[in-house]
């Protein structure tokens, strides 16, 4: 059975690095951080880069090219973008763009069995979740007025960002302000008053 060329956000940005030039690890590593990239890719361990490409060649989407010795540092491969890899970038950026994915984040999972923990004790996280918000959005912020210049083209996924987290801001802010206010029942009498 043959691996399946399964899309990710890793993947595509490191696809997408390769269709501007051959480079190796390291480089594609400091490039995500130094583009912002890891606000969309999870690269917070140090290995997701290295055993991403590993995918990627066995999938034949890149390939091993010349490997550089320095003395001073460990051998470094250079890798190159397929004619394949080409291919399901674009294929795989289409679709993206064009389809919502059916994602499975961790706040809507929290909010469907938040009624295990007391009201008091949801209201506290949610006004830690607001004050993150608002931290996010600054940093966020921050990151597009420390670029002045730089083309909208290459600020649209932060911008996209802050839209999505003011959204969210908004939504937990009318939560916080009900739960404070004790409008959304919570204990099971008051469930049941509500519901008969």
């Amino acid at each position: 059975m043959t691996e399946r060329a399964r899309r990710s956000p890793l993947a595509v940005v490191l696809l997408a690095l390769l269709a501007e030039e051959p480079m190796h690890p390291y480089r594609m590593q400091q490039l995500i951080k130094e583009r912002g990239k890891d606000r969309i890719a999870n690269v917070a361990a140090r290995n997701s880069v290295y055993q991403a490409i590993e995918r990627l060649v066995r999938l034949g989407l890149i390939e091993a090219g010349e490997t550089e010795r320095d003395e001073r540092r460990p051998e470094r491969t250079s890798y190159a973008l397929t004619a394949e890899g080409r291919r399901t970038l674009h294929e795989w950026l289409r679709d993206m763009l064009a389809s919502p994915a059916r994602e499975f984040p961790e706040f809507p999972a929290a909010l469907a069995n938040m009624a295990v923990l007391e009201a008091d004790e949801v209201l506290a996280c949610l006004r830690d979740r607001r004050a993150a918000l608002l931290a996010a959005i600054d940093e966020a912020e921050a990151d597009v007025a420390s670029a002045p210049g730089l083309p909208r083209l290459f600020l649209l996924e932060t911008e996209y960002q802050i839209t999505v987290i003011r959204a969210e801001l908004r939504w937990v802010e009318s939560l916080v302000d009900d739960l404070a206010a004790g409008t959304i029942a919570w204990r099971w009498d008051q469930l049941t008053e509500e519901f008969g």
